[in-house]
């Protein structure tokens, strides 16, 4: 037996790990987290077999749940220091009232009811790890329970649509087009400073109803937000745009009618309706500051990023 006095360095630190069973615990809790979505993503690409009380589900789940283990105590130094600083920074969120661990939480829930609902669950991964620019300066200037902004709504909402009439069911959506025709006749578009990407609060938008198409973008949110209505940032290569949320796909042909015959009948003439479905089905209508109606062309069809303003 080795006496405790004559431990090397590296057997006292050996036996100290032995001793703290809190690093395994978070190793574990962590291995948990990572194994549900990446069970998802297996599962739902891998040949079913159908086994008896679904347990070639269970195997598959475990076999994941250990290689994963074996990683994550392979890296185990980087592994805790990692989650210690991640926990520190969601601390600082939370008590900055910014990006803490109620939405960390909020947001892995979504993404997991999300994943087990949709055939290919790696597309939400991938969104999800797709940075979205400026998202943090882009939520601090979407001002939308400024009253300025809710007045500059309001305004657009008596000015246009006020008397279009056996619409109550989608009043909300009404008015956001309102709004969307009230900003995109009289949008002036002006570039950022050269080698800057700035990004204007809402109220600053508003002064002069001008800017590049991240502060259209941002402004057109704030004020639909304003009123009730939801809206989400599409992030396209060099382009960032509004959409507006209209329901699901029985929602649609009534929205399109609306659009085609009562409200922008001369703008929407021979056109077609752009939207995007996301993966839980979804319908979002482009509000593009090139667009002359709601449900205008495209400048660019495909999707790096989304940011939800809900």
């Amino acid at each position: 037996m080795i006496k405790p006095e004559n431990l090397t360095y590296q057997q006292l630190k050996e036996k100290f790990r032995i001793k703290s069973p809190w690093d395994m615990i978070i190793i574990f809790v962590l291995n948990i987290l990572i194994t549900i979505p990446i069970f998802i993503i297996a599962h739902q690409n891998l040949v079913v077999l159908d086994w008896a009380n679904h347990f070639d589900r269970i195997l598959l789940f475990l076999v994941i749940l250990v290689v994963i283990q074996l990683i994550l105590r392979a890296m185990r130094r980087v592994t805790l220091i990692s989650v210690i600083l991640y926990l520190i920074l969601l601390l600082f969120g939370t008590l900055s009232g910014k990006y803490g661990f109620r939405s960390v939480f909020e947001d892995y829930r979504s993404m997991v009811y999300t994943m087990s609902e949709n055939p290919y669950p790696q597309d939400i991964i991938i969104s999800k790890l797709l940075p979205f620019p400026n998202k943090s300066k882009i939520l601090d200037a979407v001002e939308y329970q400024n009253p300025k902004i809710r007045n500059f709504a309001i305004m657009a909402t008596s000015k246009h649509f006020r008397n279009i009439k056996g619409y109550a069911e989608i009043h909300t959506i009404i008015q956001s087009f309102a709004v969307f025709k009230e900003i995109n006749s009289r949008w002036n578009y002006v570039s950022d400073p050269k080698g800057r990407d700035y990004i204007a609060k809402a109220t600053e938008s508003l002064q002069y109803l001008s800017g590049d198409c991240d502060d259209h973008s941002v402004f057109m949110a704030a004020c639909i937000k304003s009123i009730g209505g939801t809206t989400r940032l599409i992030h396209t290569k060099g382009h960032i745009y509004p959409e507006l949320y209209i329901g699901t796909q029985k929602d649609i042909e009534q929205i399109h009618y609306a659009i085609k015959k009562v409200l922008f009948p001369t703008e929407s003439k021979n056109q077609t309706l752009n939207y995007h479905i996301d993966e839980r089905g979804n319908i979002w209508l482009n509000l593009d500051y090139t667009a002359k109606y709601p449900g205008g062309p495209f400048m660019n069809e495909e999707i790096l990023g989304a940011l939800t303003l809900e």
